[in-house]
């Protein structure tokens, strides 16, 4: 099959350590070697988060996609509260349809799609309705859009409502305190800025916290984190059958990011989409939201007049490149450049150069009166060339 280059928010290029680890030799997972890989990837997971007082936090791990671990968390966490969803995009929205199946008290604050939140609103709603939980989106994929958790953090403690996050794509990409920020749960996946395979989904928390789940009614069998909390403090394993192998890629990328250093694998991701950037706008291409905004494992693009969103898909992936079209309301307006995953300073020339020529292709193939590109003349140049002044490539 051909290579292809993931420039997308998750799935990721992994590294080659992941697929050998993928292939290790069977075990079961009700046996010694798989407790020891739990224990080894909960401890990872607690040093990437950089938890200080790590005997009050725990981790379980999740087969199942990003998806699963909020679903976990919202029809666990709530019990028979009320929980205020916080929305500016798609995996917002998505947040509040899941709560709404489990917890008939869902309170919701939605502002448009990459719009930040407005503080004193939420402030203003805590104080006329009790709420016990606030759940909100870290990193909302839709837009780009890097949410402030500090903030909404405090609010949660000074009107005694637990704050539960999800990170499922910045968890890896950036830093999130959950001490600092109040944060009682936080859910995350393997495939996106931690780089491992699609698949595995975790639940971080405080464990007074966990430990109160037993009181609640469970709303769900296989989602139920009280359970999964009873089996990995009682047992060191899961209380279903787990995809192994993916727990042992898991592990790999977990690895492979504590060796790096946690605080040097967010500066690397940083400086790609810096250079990303950098060389999008010689392009004469413009951001959907302001670059202080967004977050570091992604960008969102304005498309240019008389482009097809599709056909440049379409046109890079003859060059193997995949990148992301917008979706509800700015589906056909924008796509989505991700820097995760393993992505070289070559592969990030590569891909500008695929999409400079893309889009001169496509302007004069729409008759364009104007190419909005600055130095056409240099396009074809060879990719070893950093024609488009990034930072020096590593030898």
């Amino acid at each position: 099959m051909k290579k292809y280059h993931l420039f997308t928010p998750g799935p990721v290029n992994v590294a080659t350590n992941l697929r050998m680890a993928i292939s290790k030799p069977d075990i079961c997972h009700r046996e010694p070697d798989f407790d020891a890989l739990l224990v080894s990837i909960e401890q990872k997971i607690l040093s990437l988060f950089q938890i200080k007082k790590r005997n009050e936090f725990r981790a379980v791990v999740i087969t199942g996609s990003g998806t699963a671990a909020n679903e976990a968390m919202l029809s666990s966490v709530v019990g028979t509260g009320n929980v205020l969803i916080l929305s500016n995009g798609e995996f917002g929205d998505r947040l509040h349809k899941t709560s709404l199946i489990h917890n008939p008290d869902t309170h919701l604050i939605e502002v448009p799609w990459g719009q930040p939140f407005d503080l004193q609103i939420i402030e203003t709603y805590l104080i006329k309705h009790k709420i016990d939980v606030i759940a909100m989106v870290h990193h909302e994929t839709c837009s780009g859009m890097l949410n402030q958790l500090e903030q909404t953090g405090a609010l949660a403690k000074t009107h005694g409502a637990l704050f539960i996050v999800d990170g499922v794509s910045s968890i890896g990409a950036e830093p999130v305190d959950m001490e600092s920020c109040n944060i009682a749960f936080c859910s995350s996946s393997s495939s996106k800025a931690i780089g491992s395979y699609p698949g595995l989904s975790f639940v971080i928390g405080r464990e007074k916290q966990f430990q109160k789940l037993k009181f609640h009614k469970a709303k769900s069998t296989y989602l139920n984190l009280a359970t999964f909390y009873e089996f990995l403090t009682s047992r060191s394993q899961t209380p279903n059958t787990p995809a192994v192998p993916l727990f042992f890629a898991l592990e790999q990328a977990l690895t492979n990011i504590l060796t790096e250093g946690v605080v040097n694998r967010h500066a690397t991701i940083r400086r790609r989409a810096h250079d990303l950037r950098k060389g999008m706008r010689k392009l004469n291409l413009e951001f959907l939201i302001d670059e202080q905004d967004m977050c570091s494992a992604l960008t969102t693009v304005r498309v240019p007049g008389l482009i097809d969103v599709a056909t440049l898909q379409s046109r890079l992936r003859e060059s193997a490149i995949i990148i992301y079209a917008g979706k509800g309301c700015f589906k056909g307006k924008v796509f989505q450049v991700g820097n995760i995953g393993e992505i070289t300073d070559l592969d990030i020339v590569f891909f500008l150069q695929a999409l400079q020529k893309a889009l001169i292709d496509l302007m004069i193939d729409g008759n364009a009166t104007v190419i909005p590109i600055r130095e056409t003349n240099s396009m074809l140049k060879p990719a070893t060339h950093n024609y488009l002044d990034l930072e020096p490539i590593a030898s």
